[in-house]
């Protein structure tokens, strides 16, 4: 009988079905590092989010055979080790078509209309003072008419393409950063870092993408640009935004990903200072997470299982 072992069931509120074949389920809320290779023993499958399966796991687990990554990125997981155990890696794809998408959007939205700045206006009486019947306190810019620029072109990236244009934004595809070759339908990284008056990032953190975003690039876009996060964190070099933001080489940035998850209370991306300033937008990594993307995950998971244990794998990683 396979034994599957879900090692982080509260990162994921939904109904998840059983596997249609015999197994022995376990389920663990949480899961501490040490406790990894102790909890999947004799394990076939082993289902993780953000749950670090590193070399040394793989190698002290002879009966794992697949991997089912309840989450699209799959950085948490040492691919190469799998590959050379024969380790099948399976992950989720498309779910959070709308979800993401639509957070990007509702970033965007706050910092161009500058909602955070206007909520601690009124909250100081500065509208109940006023002798007219508005204010114009802190600027609002429009979506219309503004450069979009995507970094990072999969599901997500053109999801948010789509909303960005029935908004009436330009988009920009940016190609990879140092590519000899433009694709069709792209637009050279750099050229999209200085004409885009946003950009939002959407592609995987790798060795090639960490700090892909650094003083460099920050310093290279619009000062009255916006920058997007909904991807990981480790794509942009957070030390070199927070100087960004706090010496204006950017007009603010609406972040969904942060290099440590939960952060400790010393992360500088939670410095109270930081989380203070009406330009910067901090969410807990909570856009993918409405309730019908969520069910969606869990729905495509068992799917990957079961292909799996049929003899055909799906949303194969390895």
């Amino acid at each position: 009988m396979l034994r599957i072992v879900q090692l982080e069931s509260e990162s994921l509120i939904a109904d998840i079905r059983r596997p249609a074949f015999a197994h022995d389920w376990v389920e663990h809320a949480k899961t501490a590092p040490a406790q990894v290779i102790e909890r999947l023993a004799g394990a076939t499958i082993a289902i993780t989010n953000k749950v670090a399966i590193d070399a040394a796991a793989v190698a002290a687990l002879p009966d794992l055979k697949m991997i089912a990554v309840s989450a699209t990125g799959t950085n948490n997981v040492d691919l190469e080790a799998c590959r050379a155990r024969g380790i099948i890696v399976s992950n989720i794809r498309g779910y959070a078509v709308h979800t993401v998408p639509e957070h990007v959007m509702a970033l965007l939205l706050a910092l161009s209309r500058n909602l955070v700045a206007w909520r601690e206006t009124l909250l100081a009486g500065g509208w109940q003072r006023s002798e007219q019947f508005c204010l114009f306190d802190h600027p609002i810019r429009d979506l219309h008419g503004a450069t979009l620029g995507l970094i990072g072109s999969g599901t997500l990236g053109n999801g948010v393409a789509r909303l960005a244009e029935a908004f009436g934004m330009r988009v920009r595809r940016a190609e990879r950063k140092g590519a000899t070759v433009v694709r069709p339908g792209y637009t050279e990284f750099e050229a999209v870092l200085a004409e885009a008056d946003a950009i939002s990032l959407h592609c995987p953190l790798t060795a090639d993408t960490l700090n892909l975003i650094g003083e460099a690039e920050l310093r290279a876009m619009k000062r009255s640009a916006l920058l997007i996060n909904t991807a990981r964190g480790g794509i942009v070099d957070e030390l070199a935004l927070i100087r960004a933001l706090k010496e204006g080489w950017i007009a603010g940035a609406g972040f969904d990903a942060i290099t440590a998850e939960p952060p400790p209370a010393n992360h500088p991306m939670v410095d109270p200072a930081l989380l203070a300033l009406p330009n910067f937008l901090l969410t807990p990594h909570v856009a993918w997470s409405s309730r019908p993307a969520m069910q969606t995950l869990a729905d495509q998971l068992i799917d990957n299982i079961e292909a799996f244990v049929a003899g055909a794998p799906k949303n194969r990683v390895v």
